[in-house]
């Protein structure tokens, strides 16, 4: 049987097989999505995976969710069909819980029962365990997301000697009998085969909800903001995420103090605004008071995610030190809404940064501020990368991201479909 998809988009094919389906092959309905981290806990991975449920849901997939309790007791969802399995607290990584529980259990029996078509695992960790029961237990495709480069994160763990050689191959034994491992970008694809996975690999980049960054601001908060955090009357390069080690914020700092030196008596004043909060906080707050910036560099703290457009539109240019990203939400999240991009040269910005059109990768502090005083200091530049991020966002939407998925699903299924009957 040939596949469909290489007949029509993905799109036509998703529309007759909604409308259509006694005239069409079957396609998979049942996606179990597990997970280590979920809802209340909310970062890039769970938003990542919020979004893709409500499109799959869109598309009329009957989703459930498996993952761990956010507390010591086991608890159902029935509206959002979420089954939290009882677990305490885990500290190889801050938020990451472990279950108590990996045998037997009634939510355990009732997902066999229920007999999902697709298995959609998003961590590695204690959650993965359960996926591969369930897979075994019903015969359902595996498929995995990778979502996080584990050596850029080496410092939480206990054991940091050899922690890249145990990564790696921790991944190639996780991942064996996965029928498709899902890679953000290819970045993570290309450190996944160098770590000796060899299961097949579909790069699909994660989407995000493009709604809120297409909402006009309230230009009335946003002035409020300027004078709340001392921005009145400058331009503003802003951080914004998780402030850990890993993000590489001191790098900024310091260039930025270097532009400052190099920026030509009379411009405009410039200031750095860094939005988000994290372990590495005090730590940069020092450094700052040490470099002499407190009053240029201003560090906001955790903010709400109901105001983060509010926030980003603060700024003329977003930058970001980052080597640890598989695709980085918050790149996606500054193409939205049209900000000029300024971002330590790594792979995972291909495709996303193309310089000299909506941004440029630099190398050192010089190529820092060259890069940060050309887009300031030329409007029709930084208007022309505005209106390109805007444009390009719309290839990282969630709608895109889940439509790629569903398409990786039908093309495990048919496939499995052909194997059955040609046994």
């Amino acid at each position: 049987m040939e596949p469909i998809l290489k007949e029509k988009t993905w799109e036509a094919a998703m529309h007759e097989m909604l409308t259509q389906d006694e005239t069409l092959p079957l396609r998979p309905h049942k996606i179990l999505i597990t997970t280590d981290l979920y809802l209340p806990s909310v970062n890039g991975v769970v938003t990542s995976i919020l979004n893709l449920i409500h499109e799959l849901r869109k598309l009329e997939y009957e989703v459930r969710i498996l993952t761990t309790s956010y507390d010591n007791q086991y608890h159902h969802d029935t509206d959002e069909q979420v089954y939290y399995m009882k677990s305490i607290p885990c500290k190889v990584y801050p938020g990451i819980r472990m279950p108590l529980n990996y045998f037997h259990h009634e939510y355990l029996d009732e997902l066999i029962a229920w007999h999902p078509d697709i298995v959609h695992s998003n961590c590695e960790f204690f959650s993965f365990q359960y996926a591969k029961k369930i897979v075994v237990e019903t015969g359902a495709k595996f498929v995995h997301t990778y979502h996080t480069l584990y050596e850029q994160y080496a410092s939480y763990l206990p054991l940091h000697a050899g922690a890249e050689r145990m990564i790696a191959l921790a991944s190639q034994l996780r991942l064996e009998h996965v029928d498709t491992v899902i890679a953000p970008t290819n970045k993570t694809k290309e450190a996944l085969e160098t770590y000796g996975v060899k299961s097949p690999i579909a790069v699909i980049p994660t989407g995000i909800s493009l709604d809120k960054f297409r909402e006009p601001v309230d230009e009335t908060k946003t002035a409020a903001l300027r004078k709340q955090y001392g921005i009145e009357n400058c331009r503003v390069l802003l951080s914004l995420g998780r402030v850990g080690k890993e993000k590489n914020i001191e790098e900024l700092i310091r260039y930025f103090d270097i532009f400052l030196k190099r920026r030509e008596k009379g411009a405009e004043p410039v200031k750095f605004l860094i939005v988000g909060g994290g372990p590495d906080m005090e730590r940069l707050q020092a450094l700052t008071g040490e470099l002499q910036l407190t009053d240029r560099i201003i560090f906001t703290g955790m903010i709400p995610y109901a105001d983060i457009r509010q926030y980003y539109a603060l700024g003329d240019v977003f930058v970001c030190a980052s080597t640890s990203e598989t695709q980085g939400l918050t790149y996606v999240e500054a193409l939205a809404v049209g900000l000029p991009m300024v971002c330590r040269a790594d792979p995972a910005l291909d495709g996303v940064v193309t310089p000299g059109v909506n941004g440029y990768r630099y190398v050192d502090a010089g190529e820092f501020s060259t890069y940060v005083n050309r887009i300031l200091d030329t409007p029709p530049l930084a208007a022309m990368m505005q209106n390109e991020n805007i444009k390009n966002a719309e290839s990282f939407s969630k709608e895109r991201f889940a439509l790629n998925a569903a398409n990786l699903y039908q093309t495990l299924y048919e496939k499995s479909d052909a194997e059955e009957s040609m046994a």
